[in-house]
């Protein structure tokens, strides 16, 4: 009786209500683009990937859903946080566009299919994959486990300092996936490739995040900063500096070439080969892979203590 009177005069959290809110605002955006009419979105004609018309709507409507399910649910349902990290990656492989959109501002580069209404609309979108992703984590925090402020279920004083085993594998594979995309590129040969700053600029980034990030992310080097930087060696390493890129970055690859490997499945026009298509997405799909397993790692080996459970 008493655990009845509890749930039903707990009050909303307010994660509920911001992904309620973004369920309104963006899914009545959606809605009325589905019934009525569209903006053009520039020379790509699209602002998001695969989840288009009726099926964007029907995805944020599922969002919301899965909001009050999370709130209001008291125990760990593994189907139930599993839908909702479904659906939250569905809203990032929506705005997958996003990704090499954010690379170009980085770059100083918007490029000529730049549309600032489609742009505006991924973002929206996965602003609303944020707040669903951050309620679900929440849902899990509260539920999983025995203990009432954290999910974790490893007995107590048996916390790792050292990277997992499948972390460092998971760090050689993101780099051996960027490895093989350039290898398959020398392979083809670069004529089609354009030579400019940005370019440059984009490939010393991609030798960052696809070597120095995974490679830090599964050792202890990129806990502490090394000798060899001025000012901060020794240094202990915030850790949003690396999970902050490691999630967003794996995830974005992951979301942007696996939509790609559908449109090529699908039989989509394109310049190069489906060969060298299926070799390079799937090199990206690796690193991004690998990216975001060596990223789960070093959260669960860095996180503070539990003050309730001291785990």
């Amino acid at each position: 009786m008493t655990t009845s009177a509890s749930i039903v005069g707990r009050t909303v959290h307010g994660l509920t209500y911001a992904v309620l809110g973004w369920t309104v605002a963006y899914g009545g955006v959606r809605l009325a683009w589905t019934v009525g009419e569209a903006p053009e979105f520039g020379r790509l004609g699209l602002d998001l990937l695969g989840f288009t018309g009726w099926w964007s709507v029907a995805l944020c409507a599922a969002a919301g859903a899965l909001a009050v399910a999370l709130d209001r649910v008291t125990t760990w349902r593994p189907v139930l946080a599993g839908l909702a990290w479904a659906v939250a990656g569905a809203l990032v492989a929506a705005a997958a566009i996003l990704l090499p959109e954010l690379v170009g501002f980085l770059l100083f580069t918007v490029g000529p299919y730049f549309d600032p209404t489609a742009f505006a609309s991924r973002l929206g979108c996965v602003a609303g994959a944020v707040l669903l992703g951050l309620a679900t984590a929440r849902y899990q925090r509260r539920t999983r486990g025995d203990c009432p402020d954290c999910c974790r279920t490893v007995r107590p004083g048996t916390r790792r300092s050292t990277p997992a085993r499948w972390a460092r594998w998971a760090a050689y594979a993101a780099v051996g996936g960027l490895v093989t995309r350039f290898a398959a590129q020398f392979a083809v040969g670069f004529d089609g490739v354009d030579q400019d700053a940005s370019v440059y600029g984009l490939e010393i980034g991609l030798v960052l995040a696809g070597v120095l990030l995974p490679l830090a992310l599964a050792h202890h080097w990129g806990e502490v900063w090394p000798g060899w930087v001025p000012l901060l060696a020794g240094r202990t390493i915030p850790r949003l500096v690396l999970l902050v890129p490691g999630f967003g970055l794996g995830a974005g690859i992951v979301a942007y070439f696996g939509m790609g490997m559908v449109q090529v499945m699908s039989g989509s026009d394109s310049e190069f080969s489906d060969a060298f298509l299926w070799v390079a997405m799937s090199a990206y799909l690796v690193m991004g892979l690998g990216l975001v397993v060596a990223s789960t790692d070093y959260h669960l080996r860095t996180r503070g203590q539990c003050g309730t459970c001291d785990r």
